[in-house]
């Protein structure tokens, strides 16, 4: 059994703008995250809907792997994911339920990279995300999400 944490909170308001650090995420079932480019329709796959893609996550440990292994400094705002997490096996979670605060989330499908991220760093690092990019999840209840909330199964 494992339990985490969550560390850093993001959004964007608008397609290629920077990511913002949040003290607080508002989730909406269904819709996806109050004030994100993509519950207003201003994302880059605003135009292809899905619901498995109402919420992004990404493991710290992918970070810190990045700079010790490759020399790359990555922080939470630029992997362009919502939730950074701390000791939660991402990758295990398609098609599994778990809370993150109060919260309850389905994992959907793993994240790829892409190469917008290598745009916006000007780094290299396409393929030491491949199989480490995140996770992709609806929300099923919504609620408010905070810095420091643990994340775990129900």
């Amino acid at each position: 059994m494992w339990s985490g944490t969550v560390h850093a909170l993001h959004l964007a308001p608008r397609s290629f703008l920077p990511m913002r650090g949040q003290d607080q995420l508002v989730l909406l079932p269904g819709i996806g995250i109050e004030g994100d480019r993509y519950a207003s329709g201003e994302g880059f796959y605003s135009d292809r809907p899905e619901e498995g893609r109402q919420v992004t996550l990404f493991e710290i440990e992918t970070l810190e792997a990045l700079a010790r292994d490759h020399n790359v400094s990555l922080s939470p705002a630029d992997h362009r994911r919502n939730i950074t997490t701390r000791g939660v096996p991402l990758n295990h979670l398609v098609g599994v339920r778990f809370r993150v605060g109060a919260t309850l989330l389905e994992g959907t499908r793993l994240s790829t990279p892409c190469r917008h991220i290598e745009q916006i760093t000007g780094l290299d690092i396409f393929n030491f995300l491949l199989n480490r990019s995140g996770l992709h999840a609806k929300i099923i209840d919504g609620g408010i999400v905070r810095p420091g909330d643990g994340v775990h199964l129900p």
